[in-house]
């Protein structure tokens, strides 16, 4: 059997510690930004589980509206507190859900559900507004 020639021709054998090192430069500078990418998009699933709950809190309480007969709906403004677990709160829980149902006309009653909360340092709302009439 035969020995298995050289290729470069030179003798050289291996890589060089300048080959190595960009080598591994380019390795940690790729793997540093999947690191980032990974953490937003950890934080990015985060705020939508928030966002999404926050809108299943307003939702919900909107229906319980609707489900209500149109002279027991109360008139006015009430708050109430959500903390994370989605269990009853007090003042400064992590969700506010403040109900305001407007009876300027005496045919309708204007509704509007809105749910805040602090998200990175500022405060993020949802919406919904719905009309009832009376139909009795």
């Amino acid at each position: 059997m035969g020995k298995i020639k050289n290729m470069t021709g030179n003798g050289q054998q291996g890589f060089t510690l300048i080959e190595i090192t960009i080598a591994i430069s380019i390795l940690t500078i790729a793997l540093l930004g999947l690191i980032s990418v990974t953490v937003m998009v950890v934080k990015g699933n985060a705020f939508s589980k928030t966002m999404t709950t926050a809108t299943t809190l307003a939702s919900d309480r909107l229906e319980a509206i609707k489900n209500t007969s149109y002279a027991a709906i109360p008139s006015g403004v009430t708050t109430d507190y959500i903390n994370a677990d989605l269990s009853a709160g007090v003042a400064g829980a992590f969700y506010t859900r403040t109900v305001t149902v407007d009876t300027s006309n005496p045919e309708v009653r204007a509704i509007q559900v809105e749910v805040s909360w602090q998200w990175a340092g500022s405060t993020r709302r949802v919406r919904v507004n719905t009309i009832i009439a009376d139909t009795g």
